[in-house]
C-alpha cells in the first residue's frame, strides 16, 4: 500500500461539519461590509517579494522570519503573508485611488512561516478593509462602529474589547524611540535574545512582550503619547470623543503599537481572553504614507484586518447556541421502474421555482430505508418520495422527516406546499 500524504503542518483541511459555520461567519462579514457600502476588490495570493519589503519593514518579523519566498525564473515571488501591500499595489496599478475617495474589503487565504498553535496557522484567513483619500478620523471611526456591528451580528459583542492608541508622525515615533532604547538599555537583563535583537532594529515591537518581569518595568517606560506631535493629538482626541459620544467603550493603552511599519496615527485592536494566548481577533489603523512609499501619488490610507479562524473560535467558544443552517433542505427519494426521470424532473423544477432551498436527489441505489437513513444523516427537513404508482399519478409523498407526519400531493401542488412550509 501506498505511503498517505498528509497536509502540511499549519496548513488545515475544512470538513463538511465545519464549513457551514465559516460560511456564516463569513457571510456575516460580507453583510456587514456591504451595508456600510464597502465594495469587495480580489488580489492575487503571490505578489513580488519586494512589495513587502518595502511596504511591511525589513525589520519586521513577517518578512524577515515568516514569509514564503520563492523563485520563478529571475523574479523573486512571495505568498501574501498580509492583504494591504497587495490592495495598495493594485490600487496604484488600476488608478482607482487616483484623486479618488475608495472604501474596499478583501476576504482569503494568507501565509506566514510560523510555529503553529490554536487560533495561529501558516495558512491562515483573513477580511480585510483599506480606506484611501480620507484624512479625517471620523473614518477611523467608522472603522470602529462597523467592527463593532460586526461584534454583535455574531453574537460576540461581549467578549470582545477595543484597545487604542496613536503612534503619530515618523519624526514622531523616532523621538520617542531614541527615548525608549534609552530606557530599555537600563534594564538590559531583563531582555531576551530576540528582545535584544528588537532594540536594535525594531524597539517599539518590545513594548507587547509577553516577558511579564519586563512589562512591570515598561510600565515606567516613556509613553508614546507624550511624544506624539500637534496633528497626531488633535486627530487622536476628535476619534476620542466621537467614539464617547457613539457610546463605543474603548481603553487607551499606550503599549499598542501593532507589528508592521507602515502604521501612524491611530492603531487599534478588538482582542479577547476567551481564547488564551491568541487574544487579538481585529487589528488595524492608519498608514498615510503607505501609497506614496510604493510609488503611488500621496493619499491617505486606513484599514483593518481581522482573522476568520480566531473569529469561528470565538463564536464555537462563546456562542454555542449558534445552529448553522442544514446542508439539505428537500431530499428526493425514489425507486422502482420508471420513477429516476420523474425524480430528477421535480428536483430540478424546485431548483428553478424555490431557489433558496437546497434540494439533494438520492443518487445510489437501495430501498427506502436506506435512501430515509441518508436524507436523515443529511438533516433534511422533507423527504419527497416516488415510487411507480406515485410516477404513474404524477403524486408525490411529501414526509416530514422531523414530525413524521406524511402526505400524498399531486406533483404540481410540491412547490406552493413547501413554499410555505419553509417560510
Amino acid at each position: 500500500m501506498a505511503k498517505t500524504i498528509q497536509a502540511i503542518r499549519g496548513m488545515n483541511d475544512c470538513s463538511p461539519i465545519e464549513t457551514p459555520l465559516w460560511q456564516w461567519v463569513e457571510n456575516n462579514v460580507r453583510n456587514v461590509l456591504q451595508s456600510y457600502g464597502y465594495s469587495e476588490v480580489r488580489m492575487p495570493i503571490v505578489e513580488s517579494t519586494p512589495l513587502f519589503a518595502r511596504a511591511i519593514g525589513e525589520v519586521t518579523d513577517v518578512v524577515s522570519k515568516e514569509m514564503y519566498t520563492f523563485w520563478d525564473n529571475d523574479e523573486q515571488l512571495t505568498l501574501r503573508p498580509e492583504g494591504t501591500a497587495g490592495c495598495v499595489r493594485a490600487a496604484i496599478e488600476h488608478g482607482w485611488i487616483y484623486n479618488n475617495e475608495q472604501r474596499l474589503w478583501y476576504m482569503g487565504p494568507m501565509f506566514r512561516h510560523e510555529r503553529p498553535q490554536k487560533g495561529r496557522y501558516r495558512q491562515f484567513h483573513q477580511a480585510g478593509v483599506e480606506v484611501f483619500g480620507i484624512a479625517n478620523p471620523d473614518i477611523d471611526a467608522e472603522l470602529i462602529l462597523l467592527t463593532a456591528r460586526l461584534w454583535k451580528e455574531l453574537g460576540i459583542d461581549q467578549h470582545v474589547s477595543l484597545q487604542l492608541n496613536s503612534i503619530g508622525s515618523l519624526e514622531a515615533r523616532k523621538n520617542y524611540r531614541s527615548a525608549l532604547v534609552e530606557f530599555l538599555q537600563q534594564h538590559i537583563d531583563l531582555l531576551s535574545d530576540e528582545e535584544k535583537e528588537r532594540l536594535e532594529k525594531n524597539p517599539l515591537r518590545i513594548l507587547d512582550s509577553k516577558n511579564q518581569a519586563l512589562q512591570d518595568v515598561l510600565n515606567g517606560a516613556p509613553k508614546l503619547l507624550d511624544y506624539l506631535d500637534e496633528e497626531s493629538r488633535a486627530h487622536f482626541a476628535q476619534l476620542c470623543t466621537l467614539l464617547d459620544e457613539m457610546g463605543i467603550a474603548y481603553e487607551v493603552n499606550p503599549k499598542l503599537v501593532r507589528g508592521l511599519d507602515y502604521y501612524n496615527k491611530t492603531v487599534f485592536e478588538w482582542v479577547t481572553s476567551a481564547l488564551g494566548a491568541q487574544g487579538t481577533v481585529c487589528g488595524g489603523g492608519r498608514y498615510d504614507g503607505l501609497v506614496e512609499q510604493l510609488g503611488g501619488h500621496a493619499t491617505t490610507g486606513v484599514g483593518f484586518a481581522m482573522g476568520l479562524e480566531r473569529l469561528v473560535l470565538l463564536v464555537q467558544e462563546v456562542n454555542q447556541h449558534i445552529a448553522p443552517s442544514r446542508a439539505v433542505d428537500i431530499y428526493v427519494v425514489h425507486t422502482g421502474e420508471g420513477t429516476t426521470l420523474p425524480a430528477f424532473q421535480l428536483a430540478e423544477k424546485l431548483r428553478t421555482n424555490l431557489p433558496h432551498l437546497r434540494t439533494m436527489t438520492h443518487c445510489s441505489g437501495g430501498n427506502f430505508k436506506k435512501q430515509f437513513k441518508r436524507a436523515d444523516k443529511v438533516g433534511a427537513k422533507f423527504a419527497l418520495v416516488i415510487g411507480e404508482s406515485e410516477a404513474q399519478n404524477q403524486q408525490v409523498v411529501v414526509k416530514d422527516l422531523l414530525g413524521g407526519e406524511q402526505q400524498v400531493l399531486a406533483q404540481a401542488d410540491v412547490v406552493d406546499f413547501l413554499e410555505t412550509a419553509f417560510k
